[in-house]
């Protein structure tokens, strides 16, 4: 829930007309970098998941193997 609320806090932020440029870019490259994190964080926890789990989500071992192989910066 803290992640939700930090990303939705950084994406105010960047929408403020009053911020700075330079401030504007750092807030930007922060919910940038916090996205690639919670992506990269998902992917190892899909990783971790037996078929069973799997099932559940409605992915095969395939398909979960496949998106965890992907990068971080990948959508």
């Amino acid at each position: 829930m803290t992640r939700a609320m930090h990303n939705s806090a950084l994406m105010l932020l960047n929408t403020s007309p009053r911020l700075p440029l330079i401030a504007a870019l750092a807030v930007r490259f922060a919910a940038t970098v916090t996205q690639w994190e919670q992506r990269r964080r998902s992917r190892v926890n899909l990783g971790k998941l037996d078929d069973r789990l799997l099932r559940d989500v409605g992915l095969t071992q395939d398909r979960a193997d496949a998106e965890v192989c992907r990068y971080f910066w990948m959508k």
